[in-house]
């Protein structure tokens, strides 16, 4: 490709809406031009690394016997009635009406779409397993978009799904897309681990998030670097202490004054934080089915999550915990119309669901607000003095804690999530009467997993990854071009000739070239837009060199220059890239399953 022709232009300055390297990189070399929040556009140089991303895709999930598709964007929303997160899903699933008033979706995820095809086409085991997928546009209405491509509104993803005969089938297919996964994010050079997840809208018995770490990550993972246990914080675990054994005292009521939050309860009454109850208001939303019509309604529910005053409420294992479809934190008057006095609440006598954490439940003479204000309850054991709707873990892990399965001492790590592969199970299936007639004639669910990554999500975190103070540095295999030519006085013939002839016959080669042939550029404006681009490899022709008989060599990883004879310069440049294919190849390993 010639730079005097291409579309579009670098910008010496990042708009400042801009904040984190890889999308303030991404504008200034003219990869991505923004229309509106969390919308963009795909520049030409952008789009080449979108291309490679997908085909790479593809190889993986080809060699794991995937079956490539097109299913499309808008969705009639009977679909997604079908499976109940049409009323689950909040405003972040886009509706609308067509001409003919039906209510329509844009899609976000395609579970629906493969559950109503699964069910037209699969009738035996004999048909069984599949695997399709595909690599299509989705749009998620995020509140708050960010960080460039990395939490957009619309986005691009590869999305497969597995459909088996049996668990044992859907084990071995989550298995290769656990290992397929690695595959791809090295061939990229990513570094990321694979840590468990929620389920979340998705449903099913398991999942795993694939995590870049990064500064800018917005989930918080916590790892265990002795015996390398990784989760993301919204469901991880960690060993919680032993209760001290005591013997249950009478309650005694007290004054505390002025005492709203923990920290100056534990003061006032001298006592540690481990010694209190903390009382934590939600709101859950619920979906109901009547059985008669079929129909679904929401409804809330005020809840009140009880966990150890030196702790923290886990919203994720809370709504889990309560099979709740959203959890928000509740309003004063919320709390106030249920009985419950903010600060000083009590489980008694309150009109909400109550959930309390499992060490709570296990803890004798705590300290818990009276429900009225200015006093709390000294030596409050749960089972004789109050009992809830349900016990579970709702607490937080955090860096320091115990490691669930080794004891050491966990780490708290921010992270991107770039991939994700789920159990889905029977879900879906079920609700579009996906079923299959076994070898013993028998009926029974269509058994699915759902595995997906973002390629725009991964471009963005690649950049992040991989780049200085001056520019962008691709990987090989996701560069737009394998090499950056750049003339430099252009007005001398040679120099024009040499550069000419070389573009040609790098390309003759196989080597993708970007040929910088402006005329008005300066040397200096060609060697900044270089680096800011960050092709691996930088060809210069210029008078200098070729004073030498010599074509002036750069890897954008490395300080140095190399004069290379010109006769020698294209059969060099293909070693150069091979050497770097070579070198991420060598990052595809066999990565040990963790389940």
């Amino acid at each position: 490709m010639r730079q005097s022709q291409s579309f579009g232009q670098t910008l010496r300055e990042a708009p400042v809406e801009a904040e984190v390297a890889s999308h303030q990189l991404l504008l200034r070399a003219g990869y991505i031009r923004s229309i509106g929040a969390g919308l963009f556009s795909y520049m030409p140089l952008a789009y080449r690394s979108i291309k490679k991303i997908e085909n790479i895709l593809r190889e993986e999930i080809d060699a794991i016997g995937g079956q490539e598709i097109l299913m499309p964007v808008v969705h009639p929303a009977d679909l997604w009635k079908e499976t109940g997160r049409w009323f689950e899903i909040g405003k972040e699933l886009a509706r609308f009406q067509d001409m003919n008033d039906r209510d329509m979706v844009l899609a976000m995820t395609h579970e629906e779409v493969v559950g109503d095809l699964t069910h037209r086409e699969i009738r035996s085991y004999r048909q069984l397993p599949q695997l399709i997928y595909h690599i299509q546009t989705k749009f998620r209405d995020e509140p708050r978009p960010r960080a460039g491509l990395i939490r957009t509104r619309e986005f691009t993803m590869k999305d497969s799904y597995s459909l088996d005969a049996d668990y044992e089938g859907l084990d071995r297919q989550y298995r290769n897309h656990y290992q397929a996964y690695f595959n791809i994010f090295n061939r990229v050079g990513l570094p990321v681990i694979a840590v468990k997840s929620d389920v979340g809208m998705m449903g099913g018995s398991m999942a795993h998030e694939y995590m870049y770490l990064t500064p800018i990550g917005e989930d918080t993972l916590i790892v265990c670097d002795n015996c390398g246990y990784s989760s993301n914080r919204q469901v991880a675990l960690f060993r919680k202490p032993e209760p001290p054994t005591e013997e249950a005292l009478p309650v005694e009521k007290v004054a505390t004054p002025g005492t709203k939050t923990i920290e100056s309860l534990a003061q006032f009454l001298n006592v540690p934080a481990s010694q209190t109850g903390k009382a934590v208001f939600f709101t859950a939303t619920f979906v109901s089915k009547d059985e008669t019509s079929g129909n679904e309604t929401r409804h809330d529910r005020l809840v009140l999550a009880i966990v150890r005053g030196d702790m923290e409420a886990n919203e994720t294992k809370i709504s889990n915990a309560l099979k709740a479809v959203e959890l928000r934190p509740a309003r004063p008057e919320e709390i106030a119309a249920a009985g419950a006095v903010p600060g000083y609440a009590s489980a008694k006598e309150i009109d909400a669901l109550v959930l309390v954490d499992d060490l709570v439940a296990r803890t004798p003479n705590l300290v818990v607000g009276a429900n009225e204000e200015g006093y709390h309850l000294k030596n409050v054991n749960y089972g004789r003095d109050y009992t809830a709707d349900k016990v579970a873990d709702i607490v937080a892990a955090n860096g320091g804690e115990p490691c669930v399965v080794c004891g050491n001492p966990l780490r708290a790590s921010r992270g991107v999530e770039v991939g994700n592969i789920f159990k889905l199970g029977t879900k879906y299936s079920e609700a579009f009467q996906a079923y299959f007639l076994d070898k013993d004639g028998v009926s029974k669910p269509v058994i699915m997993g759902s595995y997906g990554i973002g390629s725009g999500r991964l471009l963005a975190c690649v950049a992040e990854e991989y780049h200085d103070k001056e520019g962008l540095i691709w990987p090989v295999s996701i560069a737009p071009y394998h090499v950056h030519l750049v003339m430099l006085n252009s007005n001398n013939p040679v120099v024009a000739e040499t550069a000419e002839k070389l573009y040609h016959d790098l390309r003759a080669t196989g080597l993708e070239v970007l040929f910088d042939d402006r005329t008005e550029a300066t040397p200096g404006v060609k060697f900044a837009d270089s680096d800011l681009l960050g092709m691996p490899l930088r060809l210069v022709v210029s008078d200098r060199s070729l004073k030498n008989n010599s074509v002036e060599f750069k890897l954008r990883t490395q300080a140095d220059r190399q004069s290379v004879p010109v006769e020698d310069s294209v059969s060099r440049a293909r070693a150069v890239v091979d050497v770097l294919f070579a070198e991420l190849k060598a990052r595809v390993v066999p990565v040990p399953y963790q389940d």
